[in-house]
């Protein structure tokens, strides 16, 4: 990695700050003086310093977030009229390129995962190996065994596109309160597919992304980075 950059993501400077500091003589590589923003260094194990001091803690090449989006957030990397998912945690992350592995509506809650591992979110994402993803919905009209059969059958939408087989199931007493999982991922897939049997969702909110479910610590709009086996257990569901 060019040192501009390094320091520029572990500083929360810009590059052009990054490298007046180089030029001025404030930065050193394993002890070297070093005046060169370009120059290339190893970010996992160079001892970089700033006017004599160790930069702490070890470089992190990709991040990975689970937040518990609230109503009203777009979940985009960037909007100019609305607020996104990345805005909510971007002071923590400055320089890092995040952006939603993975979509709610703007009316949607839940857990939105973060990331800037482009890699690991197509293999969580892709259409053949698509991970698992489980919702919480309040419905406008009670559950029916109708429902629950269709979903299982898989659900043929109103423009005739067959859905995968889901899971759908009472959550609770309130027969208006379900679970849901589905097993791949299409536009307004729960909304749609609960239009067919005429009934409407006032409420969704999801629970979990394949085995990792959202920290119940986390109030509306909080977040945290995932564990490594959090992430080690979306790679290996993903058959990654």
């Amino acid at each position: 990695m060019r040192l501009d950059r390094y320091l520029s993501e572990r500083l929360g400077v810009t590059r052009s700050e990054s490298r007046r500091m180089a030029a001025a003589g404030r930065v050193t590589v394993d002890g070297q003086l070093c005046r060169k923003a370009d120059f290339h260094l190893d970010e996992q194990a160079a001892q970089v310093a700033v006017d004599g001091k160790p930069l702490a803690g070890s470089y992190q090449q990709t991040v990975y977030i689970m937040l518990n989006k609230p109503v009203g957030v777009v979940s985009a990397a960037q909007d100019r009229r609305e607020k996104t998912v990345v805005d909510l945690v971007k002071d923590a992350f400055p320089r890092r390129q995040l952006f939603p592995a993975g979509r709610l509506d703007k009316t949607s809650t839940g857990f939105v995962l973060l990331t800037d591992d482009g890699a690991f979110a197509h293999d969580i994402l892709a259409p053949g190996r698509h991970v698992d993803k489980q919702y919480l919905v309040t419905l406008d009209t009670p559950l029916t065994p109708a429902m629950v059969q269709g979903f299982a059958a898989g659900v043929t939408l109103a423009d005739g596109q067959t859905l995968a087989p889901a899971e759908l199931k009472a959550a609770g007493t309130d027969p208006c309160t379900v679970r849901v999982v589905l097993h791949q991922g299409v536009y307004h897939q729960i909304k749609r597919m609960f239009g067919v049997f005429d009934a409407g969702v006032n409420a969704l909110h999801r629970e979990a992304i394949g085995p990792v479910a959202l920290d119940p610590a986390l109030a509306p709009g909080q977040w945290r980075e995932l564990t490594e086996q959090e992430v080690q257990s979306l790679r290996e569901a993903a058959g990654a």
